[in-house]
């Protein structure tokens, strides 16, 4: 390969990263869910034509992409490449040959130029309602959890299966909205196939053979001499969840072996009778992003740098779930799994991965209904209404854990405005949670205050999604706790933190999500540091001089300089 090619195929390697990028803002642009629109719970891919992934949208989470990337082979065997035409869009939400549970619908077109087949495009979307129970953990096996929908063609040829079409309208509860999404997930392929064209038209490709081998050789080399460079260690990693009824333990031996990490979840607890298990291929996501991001952050995400992760457990264990074991919050479990990675990996590679954080995401689902105590207004209509909210991340070992953001996942809060915008949902309070961030040398980021209720007129069921109640997240070297999370109803009666409970009309939810983790010994925090913290209500006086030991007369000049508004 002469050094001009090298160029070229760098150039052509960084227009796929912008093609797919463009392909994923195209189904922000058009989704209808707003899980889709407003948070970012998507992922979109490029991939050759023997269904390796050769570029990813920075736009995402990895629980979908890394998933996806195992995906285009499972379509192209179920297919079966003499059925592979022009103008084919193929569909499932399998939770084993997808992205792990029913509620993402994953779309996969086949790319053609010339007449000829040149790759695949892919895309995923988090929906909002598949049928069954509802989004939520209830379920006592995958039948439950809504309509499932095998491998196939959405449309042959172009011409689209209206039966499936009315199948799937006739099974959930927001047709219109789903319908609306799997379309905006068909435009999305169509975007990101054009823009490949233009690019292979530019580049005068016949095909994309010699840009895969390029893409995929230099990410497998750069990533196996990053894993070359570390201890050739092994180390133990175990943490503890709430669960649905007891807790769940995650246990994972992390060995460094040459031109490889093998992550072993042996130990972890087996199958819960509830919709929180996790497929294999999630955990395997979660656990490969976990490493990648530790050694190799800035090499792009594609088959070849994934590879070298190898990833094992027990099959019907909480991280391998097999069917038909419900799987609907296969996230919660998913996002601690970066977690007890790291507490492994720490014991080989100190001084570089953060503290514990919230880990999973603290969603909710509302099923408001019109009031069934009182006579109901006119206008009272059924919704389903779902949110995303983050807690804090964990401290990070030279940097403070970031305040309500995603991690592991990435994906975005939502905005109140857009959670409103959806159905007679009122969010009464969305602050940050000041002190829930564990002390440190850096702090744990803060999580946050929500209070939810319905319109009048309206009574509702949430769907917890959370964790963390008795299980906080935990510093590390030497770093305190994240505080827990709390819910419970507006007149004092508690709630569980996950499942399906009733609100009856003019009642609220108020909910406390956790924060992150601090990392090192609080006593070697900046003076400056502490007094910036209290003077921003990140944590209050009295946390200031008992886990930071400032002193009272430091405490009172800050005070007095927010009450003067001068800048700390």
């Amino acid at each position: 390969m002469t050094q001009h090619s090298k160029v070229a195929y760098q150039v052509m390697w960084n227009r796929l990263i912008s093609v797919v990028e463009e392909q994923a803002q195209a189904l922000v642009r058009t989704a209808f869910s707003t899980s889709v629109r407003e948070a970012g719970d998507l992922s979109a891919g490029v991939y050759d034509t023997q269904g390796q992934m050769l570029a990813q949208a920075v736009t995402g989470t990895p629980g979908h992409v890394n998933a996806m990337a195992d995906a285009v082979a499972h379509f192209i065997r179920r297919i079966g490449r003499e059925n592979i035409s022009e103008g084919d869009v193929y569909i499932t939400n399998d939770p084993w040959e997808g992205t792990g549970h029913l509620h993402d619908i994953t779309m996969v077109t086949p790319s053609f130029h010339k007449g000829s087949h040149v790759g695949f495009f892919a895309c995923t979307a988090h929906i909002v309602d598949i049928g069954g129970r509802g989004f939520g953990a209830d379920a006592a096996s995958v039948y439950e959890e809504g309509l499932y929908i095998p491998i196939m063609k959405f449309a042959d040829k172009g011409s689209v299966d209206e039966t499936l079409t009315r199948i799937i309208r006739g099974n959930v509860r927001e047709p219109d909205q789903l319908i609306g999404d799997i379309y905006a997930l068909v435009t999305c392929n169509e975007i990101g196939h054009r823009r490949l064209i233009d690019m292979m038209e530019e580049f005068d490709l016949a095909h994309l053979d010699g840009i895969a081998e390029f893409i995929l050789e230099n990410s497998r080399r750069a990533t196996i001499e990053r894993i070359a460079a570390l201890p050739q260690e092994t180390a133990e990693g175990e943490m503890t969840m709430d669960g649905f009824e007891k807790p769940i333990t995650l246990k994972v031996k992390v060995s460094i072996e040459g031109d490889k990490i093998v992550s072993d979840f042996t130990g972890s607890s087996g199958l819960d009778k509830k919709g929180i298990n996790c497929p294999l291929v999630y955990a395997k996501a979660y656990a490969c992003y976990a490493l990648k991001v530790a050694i190799a952050p800035e090499i792009p995400n594609n088959a070849a740098s994934l590879a070298p992760f190898e990833i094992t457990a027990p099959e019907n264990t909480i991280v391998n779930a097999l069917h038909p074991a419900p799987v609907a919050l296969r996230h919660i479990v998913g996002h601690f799994v970066p977690d007890a990675v790291f507490n492994a990996f720490d014991k080989i590679v100190p001084d570089l991965v953060p503290a514990e954080g919230a880990g999973c995401l603290c969603n909710f689902q509302v099923s408001l209904r019109p009031r069934t105590d009182a006579p109901a207004p006119a206008n009272a209509r059924r919704n389903e209404v779902l949110t995303f909210n983050s807690g804090g991340s964990g401290a990070r070992p030279e940097h403070d854990g970031l305040n309500a953001t995603a991690f592991p996942s990435g994906v975005m809060t939502m905005p109140i405005e857009a959670t409103e915008h959806a159905g007679p949902v009122i969010i009464w309070r969305k602050e940050l949670r000041p002190d829930s961030g564990g002390a440190g040398k850096t702090r744990g980021g803060l999580g946050q205050y929500m209070e939810v209720g319905a319109q009048e007129g309206h009574e509702f069921d949430i769907q917890a999604m959370f964790d963390r109640v008795d299980h906080p997240a935990r510093g590390r070297r030497g770093g305190s706790a994240g505080a827990p999370t709390t819910i419970a109803q507006d007149d004092g009666s508690a709630m569980n933190g996950k499942g399906k409970q009733f609100v009856a009309h003019g009642r609220r939810v108020a909910m406390a999500f956790p924060g992150g983790a601090g990392y090192g010994d609080p006593s070697e925090r900046s003076v400056e540091l502490v007094k910036h913290d209290l003077a921003r209500g990140y944590i209050s006086a009295e946390t200031a001089a008992k886990d930071y030991e400032l002193s009272a007369a430091d405490i009172a000049d800050v005070q007095a300089a927010v009450a003067r508004g001068d800048k700390i």
